[in-house]
């Protein structure tokens, strides 16, 4: 979980909510044991429908037009990764729309 919560400290605001992260990593860790589902594909526009689809609406119970801007934006603020790790990824995500709890 080291590795994971030191990428999330890179991009999350502080203070970081560990066990947020503990929580991911413990609900995703089949995702992200597989080298081809553990990063997050900003490129593909599947993946990022995929992200919208499965993360935000199904998990976190959203809806509106706001979810794709959001997916962009954390695109964006992780742009300097070319490997964008799908828990930081929906970290970013759960923290934006204040649902981190969920995880905790």
């Amino acid at each position: 979980m080291s590795d994971h919560l030191e990428d999330v400290k890179k991009y999350a605001k502080a203070p970081v909510n560990e066990k947020a992260v503990a929580g991911l990593t413990k609900t995703y860790r089949l995702v992200l044991s597989k080298p081809d589902t553990k990063y997050v594909a900003c490129s593909d526009k599947a993946e990022r429908e995929t992200v919208r689809k499965n993360f935000l609406e199904k998990k976190l119970g959203l809806s509106g037009d706001d979810l794709d801007a959001s997916i962009e934006a954390t695109c964006k603020k992780m742009k300097a990764d070319r490997t964008k790790s799908r828990l930081t990824f929906y970290y970013l995500l759960a923290e934006h729309y204040g649902k981190l709890d969920m995880f905790a």
